[in-house]
């Protein structure tokens, strides 16, 4: 076992919410913990996150430790854009799942972490170490990783005060008629457990879409995506929505071509945030992936494309829409 944290309690509310707001992390974190057995009231472990705290009690948070030896043989290298002692921020390669879960056989990307014995944080709990926030599996770019669990703190709250964020790219079709917001709630298809659909009880979900470049033949376009929220499969199922899809992306609509376009062409391009330790405002570009920029290349303006993706103007395309 890692590291122990106590806490006495000041007010009476449900351990799930009194936790997230004491450690400043989400209540998804805070509910993987209790779930796993790391979390004790008066000496004994509890499995609900719903239970009433009464004031004067004791909390134990016992934070799971990074076991490398479990981790599978990953058959994938992951680049890396940058690295200190808090952080790490890795250009995650399509086809990768971040972290593992009950349905994931193959090796993922804690698994490459582990192999390499980067110090990771915890309080995500024993099988999203140093995980702050996720990335699809056919989804390339990039991640940060809190190697830590005060930056993984911090970090989760930038996610939730909106200061850190990311911007996608992604190919089209048929083209956007015009930028646009797209706010509907996410939820879990009815019909579909694998997919994620627009549904009436769903969660709030707002992304903005931006036109970037049409192709040669003007029946796909290059595309910005930005997110407000941030839910599975969010850019895939607003898009779906407004009757388009992504190229490759055959779970939400796409009809596979002769060319046989091998993956999703969505690739996570900017990361915002502030450095946990330091505070200074910081920004991460992952390049894109090889099959994306020969396909734009082939069938797009390459150079006219290439100085509307400047990464440190990028922000301003979102400027009718935000």
């Amino acid at each position: 076992m890692g590291k122990t944290e106590k806490l006495t309690v000041r007010k009476q509310e449900r351990l799930d919410k009194y936790l997230s707001a004491e450690l400043k992390t989400t209540r998804n974190q805070i509910e993987a913990l209790i779930k796993s057995g790391y979390v004790k009231v008066n000496g004994k472990t509890v499995k609900k996150g719903g239970i009433k705290l009464k004031v004067g009690e004791t909390i134990e948070i016992e934070y799971p430790e990074v076991r490398k030896s479990e981790a599978k043989e990953p058959g994938f290298d992951v680049e890396i854009i940058y690295e200190d002692e808090d952080i790490l921020v890795l250009n995650k390669p399509s086809g990768v799942t971040v972290h593992p879960a009950p349905s994931v056989k193959e090796p993922t990307l804690v698994d490459w972490l582990k192999k390499r014995g980067v110090s990771l944080s915890t309080i995500s709990g024993e099988e999203r170490h140093g995980i702050v926030h996720r990335i699809d599996k056919e989804t390339s770019g990039v991640l940060v990783i809190a190697k830590n669990d005060s930056a993984h703190l911090s970090l989760s709250k930038q996610l939730q005060d909106k200061s850190m964020g990311r911007y996608y790219l992604a190919i089209i079709e048929p083209p956007l008629k015009e930028d646009t917001v797209v706010e509907k709630p996410i939820g879990r298809n009815p019909k579909n457990r694998i997919k994620m659909a627009v549904v009436p009880n769903g969660r709030e979900a707002k992304t903005a879409f931006a036109k970037i470049a049409l192709s040669k033949d003007q029946k796909t376009e290059l595309i910005g995506a930005k997110l407000f929220t941030g839910r599975t499969h969010q850019i895939r199922v607003h898009l779906n929505a407004i009757g388009r899809h992504i190229l490759g992306d055959c779970l939400y609509g796409f009809k596979s071509r002769s060319d046989k376009i091998k993956r999703v062409f969505l690739h996570a391009y900017i990361l915002y945030l502030r450095h946990p330790k330091t505070g200074t405002k910081m920004r991460f570009v992952a390049p894109l992936p090889d099959d994306m920029r020969e396909f734009l290349k082939k069938r797009f303006d390459w150079e006219s494309i290439n100085e509307k993706i400047v990464p440190e103007q990028f922000d301003t395309i979102f400027d009718s829409v935000s």
